[in-house]
């Protein structure tokens, strides 16, 4: 009937981007690259009543977040559509900076939210290899080449140098939050990588409520609301499980930011 009726007002609509997994260059990780066809599209369909933002995320490259989150929020700002990031499980380090792209954040009372910081994590082996008889033989040109080898005696500078280069991040993950969250953020250290549960983030200012998708979503815009799922396409060699090794690197490193969270 309503193709016969034009001024009846048709049903809001609200497309929903679904941001799952770490964030990262690898075949399934969340990267711009990744992400911006997915994102354009969500924002260029008619004109929208919001853009909702599914997040689970433990983290991953700064740089990635950074440039997803930047474009999120530039098409927000030139379609002047209001964005809602709903949090499940985690929203972490870059997933949390995710979660700033949008203007509310929503949490379950179990949500984990939080660890604005910067993390550099290897191994070393120079013992073991003493144990075994292996000598490390290395010739560089240039003398940072060696910067933090895993298979030399930790240098007490590099540790000075890795701080040196880890502020910097850090700074612009505060910024970045600072700039998104404004006068909501509470009077309290907020930056030192800290985890915080649902309503406890409610409370510091870091999300908005507790709420989720649909029901919140039909508060906002009205029970006749649609929504509009948008989510990565896997590749052919993924759906096909043609990566093998490749797929076993990533879920090791994946499984690890995970389990930081107990999940």
């Amino acid at each position: 009937m309503r193709r016969f009726i034009p001024f009846l007002p048709k049903p809001a609509f609200v497309p929903v981007i679904r941001l799952t997994g770490t964030i990262g260059t690898g075949p399934r990780s969340l990267s711009d690259q990744a992400l911006a066809s997915l994102i354009e599209r969500a924002f260029a369909k008619g004109k929208p009543a919001a853009v909702a933002l599914v997040i689970n995320s433990p983290g991953g490259s700064a740089v990635q977040s950074s440039l997803i989150a930047a474009r999120i929020r530039r098409l927000a700002d030139e379609k002047k559509v209001e964005v809602h990031a709903f949090v499940e499980d985690v929203a972490a380090s870059g997933g949390y900076w995710l979660a700033c792209a949008a203007d509310r954040i929503w949490v379950d009372k179990s949500s984990l939210v939080g660890s604005i910081g910067v993390i550099f994590a290897s191994f070393g082996f120079p013992e073991l290899m003493a144990r075994q008889g292996v000598e490390r033989r290395v010739v560089t040109a240039g003398r940072s080449k060696s910067f933090a080898d895993p298979f030399l005696p930790q240098k007490a500078e590099d540790v000075e140098r890795l701080r040196a280069l880890q502020t910097p991040i850090h700074e612009a993950f505060i910024d970045h939050v600072t700039a998104r969250r404004g006068a909501r953020l509470a009077e309290a250290d907020l930056f030192n990588a800290d985890i915080w549960v649902g309503q406890g983030s409610v409370d510091l200012g870091l999300t908005d409520g507790i709420g989720h998708l649909v029901p919140k979503l039909k508060e906002l815009y009205g029970d006749k609301v649609r929504l509009v799922p948008y989510g990565q396409k896997r590749s052919l060699a993924e759906r096909f499980g043609l990566s093998v090794v490749e797929d076993a690197m990533n879920s090791v490193e994946e499984r690890a930011l995970w389990a930081r969270y107990g999940l």
